[in-house]
C-alpha cells in the first residue's frame, strides 16, 4: 500500500505556507512570510496578516505544485489548519484548502495548529513513540502536553496563564530597541552576554506556585522586571547593556522551560520530549533541554530550525497520520476557531 499523499496549508498568523507531503517525505514546502509588513508596527496586525495570505496563497500553491511534481489528482486528502490563530487569517488558508478539495473531489481534514508543530518531527525523525511529551513554545502559545494518540489524544498539563515565551521576546525586544520579531535578535544579542550577569525573576517557580501551576507558565513578571531594570539603568545616566540583558533574560525563560518540561517528563514517566513552535529554534533552549534531558534519561527530539516556525509541512504530516490512521474526513461546512483547544486535533 502507497504511503498517504497529502497538501497541508497553513495561514494562521503571518506566514503562508502550502506543502505536498508524501508519508513521511516531504515533497514541497512554500513558505511566503508577511513580516516584513509588521516590522514598523512592533508585532503582527492580523488585518495586514490576512491581506497578505490572500495575496500569498495562490502562488504558494502554484510553486508546491511544481516544486512536488505530482498530479493532484492522486492526492489522498487536503489539511489545513482550522485554528487556533488569527481569525481572519485562518480563514483564508481554510476557504482555499475548500476549494482545493471541492475541486479535486478529495476529503477534507480540518487540523490543529499547535498540534502540528509536534507531528512536524516526523518528516525529520521518524515515526513517534506510543506515548510522550511535547513542550510547544511559541509567539502566542507556551504548553506542555502527553501525548497518547498524536491524531486523537492529546492533554495539555499545563500552559502560559499570560504572556507566551515568544510573545515576551518580542516585548523585551522593543524595549531593547532591536526591533521585530525579537526571538532571533535576542538569542543573537544573548551570544555576547553573561547569562548570569542579572538575575531576572523565574515565574511560577515558589513553593506556593508550584502547589497551584506545578506546569503553569508566566513571563508577564519577567518582563516587568527587564523593563525595570533597564529604565533604572537609563534613569541613572549608564548605559543598557544589551548583550547581557538579552542574555539573562534568555536565560531566565529557557531555564523556566526546560524544568518544567522535565518535572512533567519524570511526574508522567515519559522518555521522550518533542520541542516544537518557533521558539523551539532557540539555540539557548535547544542546548540547555539537551543538557537536562540527557542528565534525565530523556531523548529530547526537535525539528530542524526551519521547521520550527509556522510552515505547511507541518499540517500537511499530521495530515497524512490522520488518513493514515483512517480518521473521519471533516465537512466542507468547518469554521475556522481562533481559540481552538489542543486536545481537539482534527474538527
Amino acid at each position: 500500500m502507497s504511503e498517504p499523499l497529502v497538501i497541508g496549508v497553513e495561514s494562521s498568523c503571518d506566514e503562508t505556507g502550502v506543502a505536498i507531503v508524501r508519508g513521511r517525505e516531504l515533497l514541497a514546502n512554500e513558505v511566503a512570510s508577511s513580516v516584513e509588513q509588521h516590522v514598523r508596527f512592533g508585532g503582527v496586525v492580523p488585518e495586514v496578516a490576512s491581506r497578505a495570505h490572500l495575496q500569498a496563497i495562490v502562488p504558494a500553491l502554484r510553486r508546491a505544485t511544481q516544486t512536488a511534481d505530482v498530479d493532484l489528482s492522486e492526492i489522498d486528502g487536503v489539511a489545513v489548519t482550522a485554528g487556533p490563530g488569527l481569525m481572519g487569517a485562518l480563514v483564508v488558508g481554510l476557504s482555499a484548502a475548500k476549494a482545493i478539495a471541492l475541486a479535486l473531489n478529495k476529503p477534507l481534514y480540518g487540523l490543529n495548529h499547535l498540534v502540528g508543530h509536534v507531528a512536524v518531527d516526523l518528516l525529520d525523525h521518524g515515526p513517534l513513540p506510543e506515548r510522550f511529551g511535547a513542550l510547544l513554545v511559541s509567539g502566542g502559545h507556551t504548553s506542555l502536553l502527553v501525548v497518547d494518540d498524536i491524531t486523537s489524544q492529546i492533554t495539555e498539563v499545563g500552559s502560559t496563564i499570560d504572556d507566551a515565551a515568544g510573545e515576551a521576546y518580542d516585548k523585551v525586544s522593543r524595549l531593547l530597541g532591536m526591533g521585530y520579531p525579537g526571538g532571533p535578535v535576542i538569542d543573537a544579542a544573548a551570544a555576547d552576554g553573561n547569562p548570569k550577569a542579572i538575575r531576572f525573576p523565574r515565574g511560577l517557580t515558589s513553593r506556593r506556585d508550584l502547589e497551584a501551576h506545578r506546569f503553569d507558565f508566566s513571563f508577564s513578571g519577567l518582563k516587568t522586571a527587564v523593563s525595570r531594570w533597564v529604565e533604572t539603568e537609563r534613569l541613572a545616566g549608564r548605559p543598557v547593556p544589551v548583550a547581557d540583558v538579552s542574555a539573562s533574560f534568555q536565560e531566565a525563560v529557557v531555564d523556566v522551560l526546560t524544568a518544567k518540561a522535565m518535572d512533567m517528563c519524570a511526574h508522567f514517566g515519559l522518555d521522550t520530549l518533542v520541542l516544537g513552535g518557533g521558539v523551539a529554534a532557540n539555540s539557548r533552549l535547544r542546548g540547555l533541554l539537551a543538557e537536562r534531558a540527557d542528565a534525565a534519561g530523556v531523548t529530547v527530539r526537535r525539528p530542524r530550525p526551519g521547521l520550527c516556525t509556522d510552515n505547511g509541512a507541518m499540517i500537511g504530516a499530521l495530515g497524512v497520520e490522520v488518513v493514515r490512521r483512517g480518521r473521519r474526513p471533516s465537512s466542507l461546512d468547518i469554521g475556522a476557531n481562533s481559540g481552538l483547544p489542543v486536545s481537539t486535533v482534527l474538527v
